[in-house]
């Protein structure tokens, strides 16, 4: 370890403990709206009530990460481990506990906030836990949580792992920072050679290529059947559908521009106006998203105004089909996606970037998002090289591509999904072969 590592991780240490008031204020502000972020406060400072001793750790922050660890976690509760998750926000933990609920019952996986990247409070989760090892979902760097877990002697890995090359261009420079705390890392599960070679640039060492996870992910088919009967029953009936998946803020004006383009050319053109289904990414904007397409002149259905259950059978009969039927729920994408022709994926349009695509393509629907897809660099440049997905400039581009209405057919997305899939096997069957690469410490 260099000394400028030495002193950034101290001044880290410093900055987290003088800085715990600012972040419990924040986890106080954000647990007026959802009281799960105040709840067991007591484990983000690294006190557990309940023991889970060596099992394996993953460490999935929010509700996509989880999402694409399920199929993994089902595997590796198949050979035998016991499971403890990791998260930052409630929608991850929620997920973890309803998709796992069976095995939490039976003592198998525990799912805990994780602690403060500090390591008086990471200390009392290893003390508690002992992991055997640990998978850091996706990529994210806490330095603290990296070298306490080298100093417990708990090898950890990042997991469906990509380095962004904008990311790369960041870190590449300077004091190189990131990059060191990356060689922290006992190895690296990556999505593709070139996410391989990234790495190994950036000084990281036992590495395996394994592809996308989120290939994998269970779908959960009764959803998917109620979208298709969504559309029967909203009255789509030869109307395009098209989806709006995961729209963050500042995308809406695009959305909107190209949703009236399409509208005035169909008008024009005699055809019949589309549905959109519009599906914002977090729960904080529905209705606020709701106000604003009602402001612009959209006829607009809310979901949360059908009842609790997605299920056209058990929802009451409209008047005519809108324009808008707006998504404001969670854990319902599959349903949403299943009653698109096209799906235009959100964060795109934002230097944020873009969102998971994944799902999309596994229920055959073509796919574009906006210019910013660095966030998805695997699988999204294979998709695209594929033309199954595409990534366009701007609202003006975005009209043209719904407008041109040319769009792969499905036989062509079912072919490049099936060149991705298995990623499940492919770590399960490199994890041993990792581990066994690491130096006691």
């Amino acid at each position: 370890m260099t000394i400028v590592l030495r002193v950034f991780l101290l001044v880290w240490a410093l900055l987290w403990t003088a800085g715990l008031p600012a972040v419990l204020f924040y986890l106080w502000r954000r647990g007026r709206k959802d009281p799960v972020y105040w709840s067991a406060l007591a484990e983000r400072f690294g006190r557990y009530d309940k023991a889970l001793a060596g099992a394996v750790w993953v460490h999935a922050v929010s509700l996509g990460e989880l999402r694409s660890a399920v199929p993994l976690i089902r595997g590796l509760l198949d050979q035998g481990h016991n499971i403890v998750t990791t998260h930052f926000t409630p929608a991850g933990r929620s997920e973890a506990e309803k998709v796992f609920s069976a095995e939490i019952a039976a003592g198998r996986v525990r799912a805990v906030w994780v602690p403060f990247d500090v390591g008086w409070a990471l200390s009392g989760f290893f003390r508690t836990f002992r992991p055997a090892y640990g998978l850091v979902m996706e990529i994210e760097i806490w330095p603290g949580m990296v070298f306490s877990a080298r100093k417990h002697g708990v090898p950890l890995f990042m997991c469906n792992a990509q380095y962004p090359e904008n990311s790369l261009r960041r870190d590449s420079g300077g004091l190189r920072l990131r990059q060191q705390v990356m060689q922290g890392f006992a190895g690296a599960l990556v999505k593709s050679d070139l996410q391989a070679n990234r790495f190994a640039g950036a000084g990281v060492r036992n590495i395996a290529v394994t592809g996308e996870l989120r290939f994998d992910q269970p779908v959960p088919h009764n959803l998917v059947r109620e979208g298709v009967a969504a559309r029967r029953w909203i009255g789509a009936g030869e109307r395009r559908v098209i989806c709006i998946a995961s729209a963050i803020e500042g995308e809406d004006e695009v959305y909107l521009r190209a949703i009236n383009d399409l509208n005035l050319h169909c008008r024009e053109n005699g055809l019949p106006k589309p549905l959109v289904v519009y599906v914002p990414r977090r729960p904080e904007r529905f209705d606020e998203v709701a106000q604003m397409l009602a402001s612009s002149g959209f006829s607009v259905l809310r979901r949360s105004g059908l009842g609790s259950v997605f299920s056209p059978d058990h929802w009451p009969a409209i008047d005519e089909c809108p324009d808008i039927f707006l998504g404001d729920s969670l854990g319902e994408m599959y349903g949403y996606l299943a009653m698109a022709d096209q799906v235009i994926v959100g964060g795109g349009f934002s230097p944020k970037g873009a969102h998971n695509i994944s799902e999309a393509l596994v229920l055959g629907k073509p796919v574009v998002t906006g210019p910013h897809t660095h966030t998805i660099e695997f699988p999204f440049a294979e998709a695209r090289a594929a033309g199954v997905a595409a990534s366009v400039l701007d609202a003006a581009a975005l009209s043209a591509w719904l407008i041109r209405g040319s769009y792969p057919n499905p036989k062509a997305i079912a072919d490049f999904v099936a060149t991705q899939v298995n990623a499940t096997e492919r770590t399960l069957h490199a994890i041993p072969r990792l581990l066994s690469a690491v130096k006691p410490s």
